[in-house]
């Protein structure tokens, strides 16, 4: 293979490559792996040339022959420059075999001597440069890569195009990347039109939120706060390079920037996209410095903020391609995110103010108004503060705390030193507010440098418990904090309320003591009852109801009851942690699925109203579980997939998540994703010492294992969840909802004395707490149990009046699979003889009826599984050997019925279908039939069927 030795690439291509770029890369790649070629096109730093070099590494390796060049605006100007770079390396090799007149012109062009050119070697030249390319391509397969089309010579570019359009049927491909600004624009047209007929255009588009930040973290730029980290995508548009740029700055800058106000912009940015400013009239660049300043500028608005002449100067702007050209519609808008803030970051100091000072005045919305004010006042100021703190309790109102957490520290900012409220009471509740809109980092940041300065008992604690909450899931790493709160809480019952109410999490996520989690939130409802807290109060005793309905206490309809009475706070009521949240816990675990949703849906949209993203991502997975439960699998994944990317792009919530998402993935969606997701929840809870999670993480697990075929790994996973949640006290089974899954997992590997214990004991917990959907699940696994057992009568008589009983309660998908288990049930042919016309007919309808209802919940994983069922052959069975059973009467009752299905002549996957076990439950069954009758194969289980026949 001839690669150009400064174009080599490392032995590796780095995974950050190509980061949000996974699918087009997985197409390109195929689109290269069938022969074809492919063009890359986008705007600039969209991240082509990273692509094409990750590209050509993996395809280029197995290729013999790999053609490389690169242009440059500086260098287009040179004739047949790219040519010289893509056959320079070659020429030796290719030139003997060309006629002497193409050899004298390639030679001519690429070595400079003479004076060759497509005027006078036109033809000569185009005909060479194909003829190269042909006697590469008799070797081997020939990849040209070519970055940057658009500043190709013009010689070259003509050159490549005329051979690329005649090389149909030759094994050579292009890998070429080319800057363009749309899907339409002409530059795309007429590069694709240079291409080879089979050609895939690939637009690189902008990188989502999520895949900015994960590419910020590759490079070294993961620590930034997630607000930070939002606004990088906004001002960068997605755009990958500008990202990068723009995080580099700030990490390399000495102070962030005020709230409120735009992103420092580098050097090298503000020169790539503000090269056409110098073009414009100094009233013209004024205007969009207004404009820059405002959030949603229009016309009306410059003219307010004194910009007389802003439509004429806004034209002037848009010609030269810095605003947008929109006729229709209201809003001045860049022609890039990045070209408002290099704009903003050009101007001096005084004139950003003067601007910001303009629209406090000119903007309609009180909350812009006294935002424009702040970035327009140096220094402390008592009523710009008070505006301030007013115009961020309206954003609260409005359900955007970001904003309300950005206006709390402007007014914190302008707030004096002996200002009532102080700057640290300020900075709290920017903070609290912070933590409503999910921006966990900066909620941190702000309660930390209040610790290091505030001495007042109330704004300590308040930061403590700050602190702590950020911590999430985490809490074990904050618990040097609990006596530090306690200690600054001294006796009063307000602020020790709040720290024991935080206790209360504590002993429940790092202890797993649900006794001790219950005893500290009874405690601190009655402290925030005496210090009169009734927002705390309420938390409590929500908290309290919460742990006692897990535990299958008494007294939990009680509690929920407390947390209910008036009066109520308005932050609570629609709380992820608040009695509302309690009470719908209640609803599912009693099976009152119709009520269940309709509280969650109501609970949902107060939150989304409110702005509050952890309740938010809460109550988005409250949902997807009713909807799993209730049988709606497509409803329930959409949903889930929504929780786990709110989740992921605010870092809340993402264990649980994961796990929700598993189990509707397993149940709707894609199985090797739901054990991934479940496999993840589990190492992030074990990581986080959460004992909580890590026995629904694993009961996750233990189901996509299950509907994956591997039921010993359920059973692995799933004794676990066992061993844990006696170890907690969870004795409610309606909590996760495992043990039915456990008990069909054991019966498939041959343990149905096991099974039927976990079936007696949950069964026992099941009554006592009226969990009636938990024991029809717990009857349709004991069905199971019989049919191993050989009690074919008892067990279908029990999965029919299971199914029948979760049908009634609206547990479709439990439902479905009792459906099933009835159907494999039926299709079950007897030990001897051929199966009756009348029960094939049974049969056949069974597992229509099994089919029809798994597609009515959209369960595509175990419609899977039916399918599996069917394709499983039918055989004529061997002549019936009832004397040969009498043989077998050493064996147990499982081993006894395998040994009589291969004694019909049944493999081992036939068999494991008729009994409801895995194929290597089979084999290990067969194994102990081996060892008793002393016998080793099944060959030696038919000839002792034949040799009881010939007596």
């Amino acid at each position: 293979m001839t690669v150009r030795r400064d174009f080599q690439e490392p032995a590796r291509c780095r995974p950050d490559l190509v980061i949000g770029r996974e699918d087009l890369f997985a197409g390109a790649r195929d689109q290269l792996a069938s022969g074809g070629s492919v063009l890359l096109h986008g705007p600039a730093g969209i991240g082509k040339s990273t692509v094409l070099r990750a590209l050509a590494e993996e395809y280029g390796a197995t290729v013999r022959t790999v053609l490389r060049c690169s242009a440059t605006e500086s260098e287009s100007h040179l004739p047949f420059l790219a040519l010289a770079d893509l056959l320079g390396l070659v020429l030796d090799e290719v030139s003997p075999r060309l006629p002497a007149a193409q050899r004298t012109a390639l030679e001519s062009a690429l070595t400079g001597r003479g004076e060759s050119s497509l005027q006078r070697d036109g033809l000569a030249l185009r005909l060479a440069v194909l003829s190269a390319l042909r006697t590469l391509a008799a070797r081997g397969t020939v990849l040209v890569v070519a970055d940057d089309l658009q500043w190709l010579d013009p010689a070259s570019a003509e050159l490549l195009g005329f051979a690329a359009r005649r090389l149909e049927g030759t094994p050579v491909q292009l890998l070429c990347a080319v800057r363009t600004e749309g899907q339409e624009s002409q530059e795309y047209d007429r590069h694709l039109r240079a291409c080879p007929p089979d050609t895939l255009a690939v637009r690189l588009g902008p990188l989502s939120r999520t895949q900015v930040a994960d590419l910020l973290d590759h490079r070294g730029h993961g620590r930034l706060p997630r607000s930070t980290v939002r606004e990088i995508h906004r001002t960068s548009g997605g755009n990958p390079l500008f990202a990068l740029e723009l995080g580099r700055a700030l990490a390399d800058s000495p102070t962030p920037p005020r709230p409120g106000e735009p992103l420092p912009v580098p050097t090298s940015l503000r020169a790539l996209v503000l090269s056409r400013l110098d073009m414009l009239s100094v009233e013209a660049r004024r205007t969009l410095l207004v404009a820059s300043a405002g959030a949603r500028p229009t016309p009306a608005l410059l003219h307010a903020a004194g910009r007389e002449n802003a439509e004429a100067e806004c034209a002037q702007a848009a010609e030269l391609g810095l605003l947008a050209t929109e006729p229709d519609a209201p809003a001045v808008r860049f022609a890039h995110p990045l070209i408002s803030a290099a704009l903003y970051a050009e101007a001096p100091a005084h004139e950003r103010r003067a601007a910001h000072a303009a629209l406090s005045t000119a903007a309609s919305d009180p909350i812009e108004r006294a935002r424009h004010l702040a970035l327009a006042t140096t220094g402390t100021d008592p009523e710009v503060a008070d505006r301030l703190a007013e115009a961020a309790a309206l954003a609260r109102d409005r359900g955007a705390p970001s904003v309300a957490a950005q206006l709390g520290l402007l007014a914190a900012r302008h707030t004096p030193a002996d200002g009532v409220p102080g700057q640290e009471e300020r900075r709290l509740t920017a903070a609290e507010d912070a933590i409503t809109a999910g921006e966990v980092d900066l909620a941190r940041d702000i309660a930390r440098e209040v610790l290091t300065r505030a001495s007042v008992p109330a704004d300590r604690v308040r930061a403590w418990i700050i602190v702590i909450d950020t911590a999430g899931h985490t809490m074990a790493e904050v618990d040097a904090v609990f006596p530090q709160a306690l200690a600054d809480a001294g006796d009063d019952p307000r602020l020790l309320a709040l720290v024991h109410y935080q206790l209360a999490w504590r002993a429940l996520i790092v202890e797993g003591d649900f006794t001790e989690a219950r005893e500290a939130a009874a405690h601190a409802a009655e402290l925030a009852a005496r210090g009169k807290d009734r927002r705390t109060e309420l938390l409590s005793l929500a908290f309290q109801a919460q742990t006692e309905t897990l535990m299958g206490h008494p007294e939990a309809p009680r509690t929920i009851k407390r947390a209910l009475r008036e009066p109520q706070d308005p932050r609570v009521a629609c709380h992820h942690n608040g009695a509302g949240s309690a009470r719908f816990r209640w609803l599912v675990m009693g099976d009152q699925l119709t009520e269940a949703r309709a509280t969650v849906t109501a609970l949902l949209r107060e939150v989304r109203r409110r702005g509050s993203v952890e309740s938010e991502v809460h109550f988005l997975r409250g949902l997807a579980e009713t909807e799993l439960r209730a049988g709606h699998c497509g409803r329930a994944l959409e949903l889930a997939r929504e929780s786990l990317r709110l989740a992921r792009d605010s870092g809340i919530g993402e264990t649980a998540s994961a796990m929700l998402t598993s189990l509707a993935e397993a149940s709707g969606g894609d199985v090797d994703r739901a054990l991934a997701l479940a496999r993840e929840a589990v190492g992030h809870a074990e990581e986080d010492g959460d004992q909580m999670y890590l026995s629904r993480a694993l009961g996750a697990l233990g189901y996509a294992q299950l509907v994956a075929g591997d039921p010993a790994g359920t059973v692995r996973s799933l004794r676990r969840v066992r061993r844990l949640e006696l170890g907690l006290g969870i004795t409610d089974p309606a909590r996760g909802r495992w043990q039915g899954d456990l008990a069909e997992a054991l019966v498939r590997i041959g343990e149905p004395a096991e099974a039927q214990d976990v079936i007696d004991a949950s069964r026992e917990h099941a009554l006592r707490l009226g969990r009636d959907s938990v024991l029809a699940v717990l009857d349709r696994s004991e069905a199971l149990v019989r049919a191993a057992q050989g009690d074919t009568e008892a067990a279908f008589a029990q999965l029919t009046s299971a199914q029948d009983r979760l049908g009634k309660l609206g547990y479709g998908l439990e439902e479905a699979r009792a459906a099933f288990a009835l159907a494999r049930l039926r299709g079950r042919r007897p030990a001897t003889g051929s199966r009756t016309p009348e029960a094939a007919r049974k049969a056949a309808g069974a597992f229509d009826e099994a089919t029809r209802m798994f597609r009515r919940c959209r369960a595509l994983p175990w419609l899977r599984q039916v399918d599996d069922v069917l394709a499983i052959p039918e055989q004529e069975p061997a002549l019936a050997v009832p004397d040969a059973l009498d043989a077998l009467e050493v064996l147990a009752a499982m081993e006894r019925q395998v040994a009589a299905l291969v004694m019909e002549g049944a493999t081992n996957r036939e068999i494991a279908a008729r009994l409801f076990i895995s194929v290597k439950t089979v084999e290990a069954t067969l194994t102990r039939v081996y060892r008793k009758l002393g016998i080793r194969s099944r060959v030696d289980i038919v000839r002792l069927a034949a040799g009881r026949r010939a007596r």
